[in-house]
């Protein structure tokens, strides 16, 4: 529910789908308290930094060591403690931590983004290029995002040229590879930039991540670069190499992979079973798609959505067609008719990260500096896109490097001009050359179970996911049904029996009984067998973690799994200081008081907007009694007036002879005083003079 979330905004939409797990929101939040402490500081002592040196070159050592360790920093930039177990010898690490054993951290989550060149930010620091409007670049201001976004990228929907070689399921890989590389938690900060701006609105942090897939370097990447890039700037593989630093790129990250956003299509396509539009079910346009899973219950489930992805063509990247309305102006649609622009994200997302201009990324990639018009157009076949992008930018050097590398001419056979060839084939084989784990190398599979990952494909994975009985045997070239389409029962897939483990019959260690709230894996290190144990999240382990089976049996006993109380955790306590902490068997819970309730982090407490359950109470019981004792007194004081001692002054009548005292009949008839006002007047009078002179005796 968003609006019970108070999401209101897209902005706000967006930072909830970046919503981090809680270390990475901790860590987040470390650093941008010591970012903000080493800028106060260099106000403070009012340092004389050179444009082109980093604040903190200029602070002592030990100055920079009590900020980290008072932001909460310090503990995530030491070298992480490995284990040293055959399991880990033998598996990654989910965090991608300890691959390699002389640099941890490399390649691992929750670390800063590399640069492979010195960034550029106009206070030296980490104001973007462009914000400071009076500042000059080559002579020239630089120009609003939005500003190049309506000039050169943006194109109407309906002028979209489709791709000839490669299916929208190349694009939709593409997103699905750059998420899981470079997705990144949203800044849990809401402080204002320089300037006064909101940080929600205009700014976003990058955080790396880092697994990778046999399809993304087989199939996917020499589709994107071509033949000869990738042979250039990938290659065959030639083994592990230890000096290869697999850490996810700023540039990579935040310019060059995020090339696949000119290829997404405005339309999602929905096909039947026979690969044609579905009577039922027709396109949807991207906005309507965006975050409504109820459209995926209600129109026909995942396959209709698989069929168009597989048989309808990919958005071609035109220079003059960069990317359509519907990401342009459309992005995140609420109710509220707010808008983002992915474009001009993806333009101040590469400012904000102080990544150099285009000409310096060329130099970087080997490439000849483009430096007058004519240069340009050499890179950039459109004559009418480059003239609008120079007059945008004024000088080649200023282009920002997501447009500049967008816009060039394809290699032969590729979907990506020199500069992005350059930046993603480089990311990619540090990716995998610096994996230790990397299913190529030598002592990570068998032969015999490399010969059955290299028979994977994606077109298996979708006949063995999906209800599709015909897929393309190359699931990223377009192709026409049924002639380029093949049965599922021809698409080879793995035999899983080269992964079979066995276990020696004549050994003394059998397997110990299972571990209350743990498991135990095995694994075989030397040739002798050896079980790791491991403890259910919430409870840590007491004993040894790992046993090996010697000639007398396993060499020790098994471990415990006791819980841990993560309330009693004074230094990172579970929950925010709002919030009160109970200890559960393998968790904790944190509770509020009321009127206040769990936040979305489940660990901090937010007003509610209501009064608290207690208030209502009392008022419902107030109301109660009140209620009961006005009626009391009703019937005390009309019991009281109809009995007790004759009057000692004479009492009106009327016609009838009954004094007019009707308390029980006025309640019982519910009369209103308004509408017989008028001819209850000389009556009530009267009756009013015979209660005074009835009333008159027991007063006095």
């Amino acid at each position: 529910n968003l609006k019970k979330r108070e999401i209101l905004s897209p902005h706000q939409l967006l930072s909830f789908s970046k919503l981090p797990e809680p270390t990475s929101g901790e860590i987040a939040r470390a650093a941008e308290i010591m970012e903000t402490s080493i800028q106060a500081m260099k106000r403070k002592v009012n340092l004389k930094i050179q444009q082109s040196q980093h604040p903190t070159d200029a602070l002592s050592e030990d100055l920079l060591s009590i900020i980290a360790n008072m932001s909460g920093c310090l503990p995530y930039m030491l070298p992480p403690k490995c284990p040293n177990t055959c399991l880990a010898n033998k598996y990654r690490l989910i965090t991608g931590a300890c691959n390699n054993r002389d640099h941890p951290r490399w390649g691992a989550s929750n670390i800063a983004l590399a640069r492979w060149l010195p960034p550029v930010y106009e206070d030296g620091f980490s104001q973007p290029r462009g914000w400071n409007p009076s500042f000059l670049h080559n002579g020239f201001p630089l120009p609003p995002v939005r500003e190049v976004t309506r000039h050169v990228i943006q194109v109407s929907n309906e002028v979209v040229t489709d791709d000839d070689r490669y299916s929208d399921l190349l694009m939709a890989w593409g997103q699905y590879i750059d998420h899981d590389i470079a997705f990144t938690p949203q800044s849990t900060s809401k402080a204002a930039f320089a300037g006064g701006a909101d940080c929600q609105v205009t700014c976003e942090n990058q955080n790396p991540c880092f697994p990778i897939q046999i399809i993304t370097l087989r199939d996917y990447v020499p589709s994107i670069l071509g033949p000869e890039a990738f042979q250039q700037y990938v290659g065959p593989y030639e083994g592990y190499d230890s000096t290869a630093n697999p850490t996810v790129s700023n540039v990579f990250s935040t310019a060059a992979f995020r090339f696949g956003h000119a290829t997404i299509h405005p339309l999602v396509r929905r096909l039947d079973a026979g690969f044609q539009e579905h009577p039922d079910l027709p396109g949807l346009w991207l906005h309507e798609a965006f975050f409504s899973p109820w459209t995926l219950l209600h129109g026909g489930g995942l396959d209709p959505l698989i069929r168009g992805l597989l048989a309808r063509p990919a958005k071609l990247q035109v220079q003059d067609q960069l990317m359509n309305e519907e990401l342009t102006e459309r992005l995140f649609v609420l109710s509220n008719s707010s808008t983002l622009d992915l474009a001009s994200i993806n333009l101040q997302r590469g400012r904000d990260h102080g990544l150099p201009g285009y000409n310096e990324w060329r130099e970087f990639c080997g490439l000849p500096r483009l430096e007058t018009p004519a240069d340009l157009s050499s890179a950039i076949a459109s004559r009418s896109v480059a003239d609008k992008i120079l007059d945008l930018y004024k000088h080649p050097d200023n282009i920002d490097v997501w447009l500049g590398g967008l816009a060039e001419n394809f290699l032969p056979r590729a979907r990506t001009g020199p500069l992005f060839a350059c930046l993603i084939g480089k990311q990619m084989k540090a990716l995998r050359d610096g994996d230790w784990f990397w299913w190529e190398n030598s002592h990570v599979f068998t032969d015999a179970q490399r010969h059955e990952l290299e028979k994977h494909s994606l077109s298996r994975v979708i006949c063995d996911n999906t209800g599709l009985a015909r897929v393309p045997v190359d699931a990223f070239q377009v192709g026409k049904f049924p002639e380029d389409f093949e049965s599922c029962d021809s698409i080879p897939g793995l035999n899983l029996e080269a992964w079979r483990e066995t276990f020696p019959q004549d050994d003394k260690c059998g397997f110990p009984e299972s571990v209350e709230n743990g498991d135990f894996v095995h694994c075989e290190e030397s040739g002798r067998r050896v079980l790791v144990y491991s403890c259910r999240h919430g409870y840590e382990l007491q004993g040894h973690e790992q046993l090996t089976c010697t000639q007398e049996g396993w060499d020790f006993q098994p471990p415990l799994c006791k819980d841990v109380n993560e309330c009693a955790d004074g230094t990172h306590p579970p929950c925010h200081a709002s919030a009160r902490c109970r200890n559960t068997k393998g968790g904790f819970q944190c509770l509020c008081v009321d009127p206040y309730e769990l936040g979305d982090d489940g660990r901090t407490c937010v007003d509610s907007g209501r009064l608290p359950r207690a208030t209502w109470v009392s008022i419902s019981l107030a109301a109660l009694l009140m209620g009961g004792l006005a009626g009391l007194t009703s019937t005390v004081i009309c019991r009281w007036t109809r009995a007790g001692t004759k009057p000692t002054l004479p009492i009106s009548e009327t016609g009838r002879g009954t004094p007019q005292l009707r308390c029980g009949k006025h309640q019982d008839a519910g009369t209103s005083l308004q509408g017989t006002a008028a001819q209850d007047l000389p009556r009530e009078s009267a009756g009013m003079e015979g209660r005074d002179a009835h009333r008159l005796p027991r007063a006095l």
